[in-house]
Formats: C-alpha cells, sequence, structure tokens
C-alpha cells in the first residue's frame, strides 16, 4: 500500500508571514496538530505544530513572531508513491507524528501516526512509531 492511499488531502497551509494566531486559528478549525508553512506557489517551506507555537512563542512571550518565525525547516517529507512500511520506519527514525507528502514540489496531502494506525494491516507499524515517540519524552 502507498502513502497516497491513506494521506489526508485538502491540507491547507499558511504563509510564512502569517500570524502564529492564524496558525493557531486554522489548527483549531481543521482539528490538527499541525500545519504546513507553503510559498505562494504551494512549496512547502516549513511545518508549524502545536508544540512549535507553545514552546517557541507561548513560552517565550513572542507574540508578536510570524509563521516564519517558530516554523520547523527540516522537513521531512515523502511522496505519494511511498510504501506506507516505509513511511512508518521515518515516522519511527525521525520520531515525529506527521509526514508532509510532496509532488513536483508542491505539498499534496500529509500522513500521519493516527492514519497509518486506523488500517488494522499496519498496527505494528503505528506501535513502533508510538514507542519510538514515548522513548523521546523519556
Amino acid at each position: 500500500m502507498q502513502v497516497k492511499d491513506l494521506m489526508t488531502t485538502g491540507i491547507c497551509g499558511i504563509k510564512q508571514d502569517a500570524a502564529i494566531r492564524e496558525a493557531a486559528v486554522q489548527m483549531q478549525r481543521a482539528d490538527v496538530g499541525s500545519i504546513p508553512v507553503c510559498s505562494d506557489s504551494g512549496e512547502i517551506l516549513g511545518i508549524i505544530t502545536d508544540r512549535d507555537i507553545v514552546i517557541r512563542s507561548v513560552a517565550s512571550q513572542s507574540y508578536k513572531h510570524s509563521a516564519g518565525d517558530i516554523m520547523s525547516t527540516n522537513i521531512v517529507t515523502v511522496s505519494p508513491e511511498t510504501n506506507v512500511h516505509d513511511a512508518a520506519l521515518l515516522l519511527s527514525t525521525h520520531k515525529i507524528r506527521r509526514l508532509p507528502v510532496v509532488s513536483g514540489g508542491k505539498l499534496v496531502g500529509v500522513i500521519s501516526l493516527s492514519d497509518i494506525a486506523k488500517k488494522r494491516v499496519f498496527v505494528d507499524e503505528a506501535g513502533d512509531v508510538l514507542s519510538a515517540l514515548s522513548s523521546q519524552l523519556n
């Protein structure tokens, strides 16, 4: 099975100069924990997680920063044709919960740990990723 079979599409991104509040509002509306930061042409530049907002903005009381100021830029991405097992391995190796899916340099979706866990056939992979994430917290 490939990433394109499980990924979430219709992902809305925000621009680099967007206010952090805008990122938080969009995450709340979509009920997600992250939002990609994209260029006008749809190229992914970074990603902001709810944790980024708390750690890099709220905790430091830096409310005037833009999305570009607090986004993570060392992004691991996959293509729609990536095997789901390989995507799960990337999640585990990098201790992350979401992978932007990029085709032709443009964001086309996101595959998350929960997308993988919903398929019974990938329960072991989801468990491995959770294990890796748990070890990060300890």
